[in-house]
């Protein structure tokens, strides 16, 4: 079984004094149901499951009177002894919500009632509103948990990396004192593999007990069709068609030398009224990340971010190497990583970070200069460098060299080294940029 990290998230909010109902959001295939109904195994007496999207009869029980007592006397006559309500000891979860929106809707009541503890799961499509509404978002009577598939470090756990062996490496990075070898080669292995498995719960359990990186990328193809399916069934006719090229154009928008996403790349003559809420659309499945230009490199981020320049990664750095060619996953696996020109290097820090919850940023200009990530650490804005190859730094040397400009002081440089420092730029291991937490 898989370690996952909403489980700590699941415990919390349990343990907290008159908890609200809990809905779970993600991507399709994340692990949302597997690590509800194993909590929910693990922590009452008795689980109440519904999957609205397996079993559409269930809508009708949401379909009348929304009070409580209703609920359970209908679920008890349709369920019978798999539908025990016992104050306190009893969880009932509510699977695919987006499939039944008065569900949603009910979450308010049960809240009031307080006797059941209540968990929804949906694809970010339907919590977001598309398809059918609820009568009303039970706005202030839910809370809201957002899941990805698994991040670097879950996949170091499920790899055989222990705890101990991930607060060795912090500690090396906080002194800045090279790895040892041994450990280093390792975690260089470790994340080649992530690059090319990414972190779809049934992609990493299949690489973990086979190793066959035929079946990875075929079950990578299958999500990525299942995603284009999901275009299909939730997207307004007139869109369907322009979301699906949107999406399929995201390989070569990272193969140009300049990432900044251009919607006359998905179709010549094409423009952003065209194609904005397609993109859109493809954020809010939670498929790609965007990762916004700053018009100026300084705290704060987001209040410096130019809405209309951004560059488009794919949510999972896995899916992205399944949605080119053939070849790539061996290419990668043997350290040749310069294809693409540092795009599936982008893309996988790109994942990290937004797995660990960071926006993503970038400081591109005109003259030349461009860095590519820029974030928060340690209470001070922060360049990211990241090299598929030994590199120059020019353009984060040259900021460097006008703090008065540029209000920068320190920069971070990712890639094939060991721990190093030169002046204000820290030269770290690429696999370590799951280890920049410090915010403040």
């Amino acid at each position: 079984m898989l370690k996952r990290k909403i489980e700590q998230k699941l415990i919390e909010w349990k343990q907290t004094p008159a908890h609200k109902p809990l809905l779970i959001k993600g991507c399709r295939q994340c692990g949302k149901t597997y690590s509800v109904l194993d909590f929910a195994k693990k922590n009452y007496k008795h689980v109440v499951y519904l999957n609205f999207f397996e079993n559409p009869d269930y809508v009708s029980v949401f379909a009348g009177s929304l009070e409580v007592d209703h609920i359970i006397m209908l679920l008890s006559a349709l369920l019978g002894k798999e539908a025990i309500f016992e104050a306190g000891e009893t969880v009932l979860i509510l699977d695919e919500i987006q499939e039944c929106p008065e569900a949603r809707t009910a979450l308010k009541f049960f809240r009031i009632d307080g006797r059941f503890d209540v968990i929804g799961t949906g694809s970010l499509l339907g919590v977001k509103g598309y398809g059918k509404e609820p009568r009303s978002i039970p706005v202030g009577s839910e809370t809201v948990i957002e899941m990805y598939p698994l991040d670097f470090e879950e996949f170091l756990w499920a790899n055989g990396i222990s705890e101990d062996i991930i607060t060795l490496l912090e500690q090396h990075l906080l002194q800045e004192m090279p790895v040892p070898e041994a450990l280093h080669h390792r975690m260089k292995q470790l994340l080649l593999q992530y690059t090319v498995v990414g972190g779809m719960p049934d992609v990493v359990q299949t690489f973990i007990n086979s190793r066959q990186m035929d079946e990875v990328l075929q079950m990578q193809r299958d999500i990525v069709r299942s995603y284009e399916d999901d275009m299909v069934k939730y997207a307004e006719r007139n869109d369907k068609s322009r979301i699906r090229e949107c999406f399929q154009s995201i390989p070569k928008q990272l193969s140009k030398e300049n990432k900044k996403f251009q919607y006359s790349v998905i179709k010549k003559g094409s423009t952003a009224s065209q194609y904005a809420g397609s993109l859109q659309w493809t954020e809010d499945a939670g498929i790609i990340s965007r990762c916004y230009n700053l018009s100026i490199t300084e705290l704060p981020l987001d209040g410096n971010a130019e809405a209309t320049v951004f560059k488009v990664y794919m949510r999972d750095c896995g899916l992205f190497v399944g949605m080119l060619e053939d070849g790539t996953q061996y290419d990668i696996l043997q350290g040749n990583l310069q294809g693409y020109k540092g795009a599936i290097f982008e893309n996988l820090v790109a994942d990290i970070f937004a797995k660990m919850g960071r926006k993503l940023y970038y400081f591109h200009k005109d003259s030349g200069l461009e860095v590519d990530f820029v974030i928060r650490y340690k209470g001070e804005c922060t360049l990211v460098e990241v090299k598929a190859t030994t590199g120059n730094t020019k353009s984060t040397k040259m900021i460097l060299q006008q703090p008065e400009r540029y209000h920068v002081n320190s920069a971070i440089k990712l890639g094939d080294y060991n721990i190093g420092r030169t002046g204000q730029i820290l030269t770290l291991p690429l696999y370590m940029a799951f280890l920049l937490r410090e915010v403040s």
